[in-house]
Formats: structure tokens, C-alpha cells, sequence
């Protein structure tokens, strides 16, 4: 006989600057809600910790607990876990995300008793299966189900009698098959105004994707990891109805597309476009993910900007030729001026991202970084201290150096130097980061522009916190 299970999917709390809902675990919790009941918790914005989830769980009394999983998460989540476990032995821990997609094996032999399953990349698929395979069990333990029920199961890794076993992950092609994220279990209209990209011109605000998928080969990103390489898009109307919907019943005012390509193609952004205006949603939006200059044209930006877009956001990374042939960008420097020129003139606001201290970088090519960000046109600008994601080309440099020991995990922030590869200090890469911040936002300009975008106290105390985390704290 099989029983209907209950299952809890987890946001981590972490010491990120953005508060927003997890699109992953929302979409998760639409594809098995027909077969499970099903609960999301974000620990980031209910400010839930370790043992403080001992609540959450009397209440619910899960029988399988999901984890997002971030590199910087790794810490918090088996504190989670631990907590689940000596809640209920019994119930049934997952894992999913970009850091276990990337290194499952390593994920389970740091975390080991407390999981029981990793999902690698996408799982909408997957965690049905797994559950429906689970809810046939009910009267075993976790180590008597029968492996024949596993083996099938789309991206899904475990442990049996240590042998590490994964299953091939499958990315599904038909984006509209899966429904709309569970805003009804995520409530977007209660979240504060600290959401990607901290500032905003409407509010509330959901964030929303259109795609999955990154053809590019930027050696620092781990964006293909989870959703692959290959562009996948939902239909046009399929998204629209989803801004209807967050509109109509959340009070929605402000969309965020999150996509790593929106701007991909061009017929694609401007249907979206046509739709938006045609429909009469009354609605702001903007792409705080970022776009890539190369794939934009005069028309395009038109388009967008009539449709309610305000804000390019656009990953510069680096001030110089050498570093962005470096990590393989696929840009230089002059085609960076001439994308945010062509943003620019179409009177759209520029924040620009940038990186601090990859490897081989010099000292000299990080004030170069730093000068360009004066130069060019942009609104705000973000300065990220190099992280070496798990599965990136720049993480596996590292690892055939023999130098990942080396990488501060338990601390592994864009705020704070993780691994120490130049003939600089720690202390030293800090201060050009700080440096940074300071010289491209303490321009009057700059500064009183910014000033006037500020729109409630609160987002004013989560904009002094953030400054205090990036710029002060160390």
C-alpha cells in the first residue's frame, strides 16, 4: 500500500545579500505536489538556523527533507541535516544544486551518514520518481530499498555499501511541461526589498526564468553545471501567463528574468516584448543576472525599454584584453564600450559585475579593473572577489595544481579572499576590493544618483548591511 508522504524542500540559511525565492525548489514542488504534500522553507528569509529548523519539522513531521546546496552552503546544510537527523533518523535527506551537480562523490563523503541522496543538475523529473519509488517502501529503511528502484531514476546519486553510484541526469526540453513555479507555497509578495540587485523601480518584486542553459565556456562560471549547455526556452505565451499570474494574484509590480541568456535571441526578446505591450501588464522588469553585450542591437533595447525594461545589468568581469581572453569571455574590451554605449543610448540604466583576483591575475590588472569601472557609463558596478566554483575550468586548474586544500571552504564568500594565488596578501586583495566600492560609488554623481533610488527605510538598513559586509567586514 502506498502512503502519501510529506516532504520539505529547504532554502539554507547563508550570509547572502539577496533575499528571494528559490525558483529551483519552486519548480520542484510543483512537479510532485500531485503526489506528496509538500512545503517550501526559506531559512534566508525566516532567519532559521541548524537546531532552530527543530520547530519547523514538529510540526510538519517531514518524511524526506530537500536541500538547495551552494558551495557556501556546505557548512549550514549539514548542521540542517544533523538537526533532521536527530529529530528522525528515518527521514529520508536529499541534496540538490550547484555544488553536489558538480562534485557528488565529494559532497557525500562531507557530509556522510546525514544524506542519503544527491540529485545532480536538474530534478523535476527525477524527484518524482524517487518519492513515488519511496511511498512503495514505506515498512523499510532507506538501506533495504531494493536498488532495482533506483537505477532508473534520472540524475540521482547515492551510496550503496560505499560504492558511489549515479544515475545520468536528463534535462527536459519542453520548459512548458513544468509548469509554473508553487507561488502559492513561496507567497513572492512577502518578500523584503532585498532581492538580486538590491535596488528596484517597483515593488513587489518575482524573479522568473525564460530559459535554462549556457552555451558559453566563461572558465569561472558554473551556470552549465546544473542546466547544461544547450539553450532551452519556454514558449513565449507560457511565460507570459506566469506574469499574469504573479500580477493578478500576488500584487506583483516588478519582474526579474534570471536567465544566464535571455538576450540570446533576438526574435525570442522581441516577441516577449510585443506580448508585454500588447497585453497591457503593467509591470516593470529588468535582468539582474546579466546579459551579454555582444548579442544586442539598437532595435532589441528599443523594444525592451518599451515594454517596461529599466535596468541592464552586464558582466564586464575584467579591465584588460589579457584577463578576458584569460577566462575565455569571449569579449574585449572594445566590444564591452561599444555594448554599453548602445545600452546607454537607448536610455537604459548600466550596473556592471566585475571580478577581483583570478588566477595569474596582477596587481596592476586588478587597478586597470577598477579604472574601467570609472570610465564606462554604468549606474552601480559589483567588484566579486574570485571564487573557485566546483566545476568550473578555473576549479579544475586548481585542482591538477594540487592547490584546492588551499581554498578556505568554510568561508567562501565574494566578500573575503578564499585562496591566496598571488604575491599579494589576503589582507592586500581585501583593501583593492574595498578600493573598488569606494572609488566608483563615492563619486558625487554616482553616489547622489544612487541615493535617489532609494525608496523605503528598509531597503536603506539592507543596503547599509550590505555595504557594511562587502566594503567593512572582513
Amino acid at each position: 500500500m502506498k502512503k502519501r508522504l510529506k516532504v520539505l524542500l529547504i532554502k539554507p540559511y547563508n550570509l547572502s545579500d539577496h533575499i528571494q525565492p528559490s525558483l529551483g525548489l519552486g519548480y520542484l514542488a510543483s512537479n510532485i505536489r500531485d503526489i506528496c504534500d509538500v512545503r517550501i522553507l526559506d531559512c534566508i528569509k525566516e532567519r532559521i538556523q541548524g537546531k532552530q529548523l527543530l520547530s519547523r519539522l514538529k510540526s510538519f513531521t517531514p518524511d524526506i527533507v530537500g536541500v538547495q546546496v551552494y558551495t557556501y552552503d556546505l557548512k549550514e546544510v549539514k548542521d540542517d541535516l544533523k538537526a533532521v537527523k536527530e529529530f528522525n533518523s528515518k527521514i529520508i535527506t536529499l541534496a540538490g544544486g550547484p555544488h553536489p551537480s558538480a562534485i557528488p562523490h565529494e559532497t557525500f563523503l562531507y557530509m556522510g551518514d546525514i544524506l542519503d541522496f544527491i540529485f545532480v543538475s536538474e530534478a523535476e523529473k527525477g524527484l518524482p520518481e524517487l518519492i513515488k519509488a519511496l511511498s512503495e517502501e514505506s515498512s523499510e529503511t532507506i538501506k533495504k530499498l531494493r536498488s532495482e528502484k533506483l537505477k532508473n531514476i534520472p540524475g540521482l546519486c547515492w551510496i550503496n555499501n560505499s560504492r558511489f553510484v549515479s544515475n545520468k541526469p536528463l534535462l527536459n526540453d519542453n520548459l512548458d511541461s513544468l509548469g509554473f513555479p508553487a507561488w502559492d507555497l513561496i507567497h513572492p509578495e512577502t518578500y523584503p526589498e532585498a532581492q538580486h540587485g538590491a535596488f528596484f523601480k517597483n515593488f513587489p518584486i518575482a524573479p522568473i526564468i525564460t530559459s535554462r542553459g549556457c552555451p558559453f565556456n566563461c572558465t569561472f562560471c558554473a551556470g552549465h553545471i546544473v542546466s547544461g549547455k544547450k539553450i532551452r526556452q519556454r514558449s513565449v505565451n507560457n511565460v507570459i501567463e506566469e506574469i499574469k499570474t504573479l500580477t493578478e494574484n500576488y500584487g506583483i509590480k516588478e519582474i526579474h528574468i534570471i536567465d544566464d541568456n535571455f538576450a540570446m535571441y533576438k526574435e525570442y526578446v522581441m516577441e516577449f516584448c510585443k506580448r508585454l505591450s500588447k497585453e497591457k501588464i503593467n509591470i516593470s522588469w529588468a535582468t539582474p543576472n546579466g546579459i551579454r553585450v555582444d548579442r544586442l542591437d539598437k532595435e532589441m533595447l528599443t523594444a525592451m525599454k518599451e515594454s517596461g525594461y529599466y535596468l541592464a545589468s552586464v558582466g564586464i568581469e575584467f579591465g584588460s584584453d589579457r584577463m578576458l581572453k584569460r577566462v575565455k569571455k569571449g569579449l574585449t574590451k572594445k566590444k564591452i564600450i561599444e555594448g554599453i554605449n548602445l545600452i546607454k543610448d537607448a536610455g537604459l540604466d548600466i550596473a556592471g559585475f566585475f571580478i577581483i583576483g583570478y588566477i595569474g591575475e596582477t596587481k596592476e590588472e586588478i587597478k586597470e579593473t577598477i579604472k574601467f569601472s570609472c570610465e564606462l557609463p554604468l549606474l552601480r558596478a559589483n567588484f566579486f572577489l574570485f571564487l573557485p566554483l566546483p566545476g568550473t575550468e578555473s576549479y579544475l586548474e586548481l585542482k591538477d595544481r594540487l592547490e584546492l586544500d588551499k581554498v578556505d571552504w568554510e568561508h567562501f564568500y565574494f566578500t573575503r579572499p578564499t585562496y591566496n594565488y598571488l604575491k599579494i596578501s589576503n589582507k592586500e586583495l581585501k583593501n583593492l576590493q574595498r578600493e573598488a566600492f569606494l572609488r566608483f560609488y563615492l563619486r558625487p554623481k554616482i553616489f547622489i544618483k544612487n541615493l535617489l533610488q532609494i525608496k523605503t527605510l528598509r531597503q536603506l538598513r539592507f543596503l547599509i548591511k550590505r555595504a557594511y559586509r562587502w566594503i567593512i567586514a572582513y
